[in-house]
Order: C-alpha cells, then sequence, then structure tokens
C-alpha cells in the first residue's frame, strides 16, 4: 500500500470517533483557500468539455498491485479497469497518469486534483483509490469525494501448515514472524501491540508483494497488511483472515474516488457510473477477473 494511503488509514486510527452528523463532523473546520485562478488545463475540466474533447484523465497510484501499477508498458489493475468503465460510461477515452504517493494524503489530493504539482505535471480531472472518511472530507473541501466502490480491511495470510487448527492472532507473533511493508499502518501496529512484545517477530519489506514473497518461500509464517493486496499474493497453501485486533481503530475503510469541488456534474456523472456498475456485477467481475473479493459499500 502507497505510504500517503498508510497516512491516511493511520490518521483514521488514532482518530476516527468523529461525532454524529456531518455538520457535527465539520464544527471546527477552519475554510481552506480555494484554487487560484489558473487556466483550465491546470485545474480540471467539467463534464461537457471532457465528453467534447473525447477523453478523461485518471490519476492512479504508481507501483500499487493490484490496483494500479505498470505491466508491458501499459497501466493496468482494478483501479485502471474501474477508469475505463468510467470512461466508457461517459462515452469518452480513458487516459491514465500514474503518480507517486506524496508525504500526505492532502499533497496528493492537492497535486492531482485540485491544484497540480509544483515541478512537472498537471491534474487529473478524477483521482482514483482515495480513501473515503467523512470527516477527512470536511478538512479537504477543495475535493468532492465520490464513487465508493470497494470495502477494503487490514488481514493476515499465513502458512497453513504452520497453522492447521486455527489461523493467528496478533498475540501470535510474540513468538512467530510476521512480514509486513514497511513503514506500513501494519507496521505501526505490530511494532506498537501491546508494548513492544512483537516488534522483535516483525520482519520488514519493501511492499507488500514482497512481503507475501517471503511468506510463500517460508521467510516468516505470516503476514500483514490489506485483504486484496495480501488476496493477489495468495498461493494454494496460505490462508486469508482478519482476526480481531485489540486496539485497532479503523480495521476496515471505503475506498472512492476524488474530483475538483467545481464540477458537480462531473461528480454525479462518476458516482452515476460505480452505483451502476456495482448494481449490474461490472465491477464485481473486475475484481474476479484480477483474482480478488469484492465487498461493496453499502448503498447510498
Amino acid at each position: 500500500m502507497k505510504k500517503t494511503i498508510h497516512c491516511a488509514l493511520l490518521a483514521l486510527t488514532i482518530g476516527c470517533s468523529a461525532a454524529s452528523g456531518v455538520w457535527a463532523r465539520c464544527a471546527d473546520h477552519v475554510p481552506q483557500p480555494k484554487p487560484q485562478n489558473t487556466a483550465r488545463d491546470v485545474v480540471g475540466a467539467d463534464l461537457d468539455t471532457i465528453q467534447e474533447r473525447g477523453f478523461i484523465t485518471f490519476a492512479a497510484y504508481e507501483d500499487f498491485p493490484p490496483w494500479s501499477f505498470e505491466q508491458g508498458g501499459k497501466p493496468v489493475g482494478v483501479d485502471i479497469d474501474l477508469g475505463r468503465l468510467i470512461a466508457n460510461e461517459l462515452g469518452v477515452e480513458a487516459r491514465f497518469n500514474l503518480v507517486a504517493a506524496g508525504e500526505a494524503h492532502e499533497a496528493d489530493l492537492r497535486n492531482w486534483v485540485w491544484k497540480g504539482p509544483v515541478v512537472s505535471g498537471s491534474v487529473a480531472n478524477v483521482m482514483l483509490h482515495v480513501p473515503y472518511d467523512s470527516a477527512f472530507a470536511c478538512r479537504v473541501e477543495q475535493v468532492v469525494f465520490t464513487g465508493q466502490f470497494h470495502v477494503e480491511d487490514i488481514a493476515f495470510a499465513d502458512r497453513k501448515a504452520a497453522y492447521p487448527e486455527d489461523p493467528p492472532v496478533p498475540a501470535y507473533f510474540r513468538f512467530d514472524t510476521v512480514a509486513v511493508e514497511n513503514d506500513s499502518i501494519s507496521d505501526f501496529y505490530l511494532s506498537a501491540f501491546p508494548g513492544g512484545q512483537l516488534a522483535a517477530n516483525v520482519r520488514r519489506y519493501p511492499t507488500i508483494a514482497d512481503a507475501m514473497g517471503g511468506l510463500a518461500r517460508g521467510d516468516t509464517k505470516a503476514a500483514m497488511g490489506t485483504r486484496a493486496q495480501l488476496e493477489y499474493g495468495l498461493a494454494p497453501d496460505l490462508g486469508l483472515h482478519a482476526p480481531p485486533m485489540p486496539g485497532f481503530g479503523a480495521g476496515t475503510w471505503t475506498a472512492g474516488i476524488a474530483v475538483h469541488f467545481a464540477y458537480r456534474p462531473l461528480v454525479y456523472a462518476v458516482d452515476d457510473a460505480v452505483v451502476a456498475a456495482i448494481g449490474d456485477g461490472r465491477l464485481e467481475q473486475i475484481f474476479n477477473d484480477h483474482g480478488l473479493t469484492f465487498r461493496a459499500p453499502e448503498l447510498r
């Protein structure tokens, strides 16, 4: 999982007890500066412009399998297929910009949705795979969070032979080794739980894919990460489960889409496309095509 998404999830983990009602969540919000007046190609385009020119641009994270990554010189993944589905609903071509994750979620939204990066590049019309949190949405008012399409959670993969009866829970890693992506929410959780008792058995890898490779080789007995990324790396001798995790404040969240606040018709069109694809099974088929289990969010 990309570092910026870890930051967003960490924020949810330590502060997800939001007050009831959107106005209560936003009561202490201080309005942010709106985007400066610049050319349309910098701050995005409205739905009519997109349809007239015949293409829509999407920002998606690079090196983020199974969601978005490059293969054979072309962007592939669940998010890429979702982008193509949205573009098809709008009757236009999908174009993708695979972007590096920044240090914070707000920075990515600023760079790729509402303002543009300081050096090189410009905003996209739509940013894919944005973790949704209503309190966070209050703080980033230059962006509309829409198109919630999948429920994600944190899970464990394990070697079935190592746990023939019951799959492991976090306390097992006082004695057993577990693989994580370095500086991920899983790394933070296991290293701190409880009082650092598990830290010596945490094995850190550059990515979740590398962590799953270590598990497959037998370097560790388990791996912790986001369910879809673990599932993408499963082998027949590996299991997958999500046990209770004491002290984990936000083990489940919803993935969605971000659009510039000024383009409400585009927001509605994107959301309608996602809702339709959930309802008729096309989105579930995309997940199946990538060997993943689809979990639809609650109907809005």
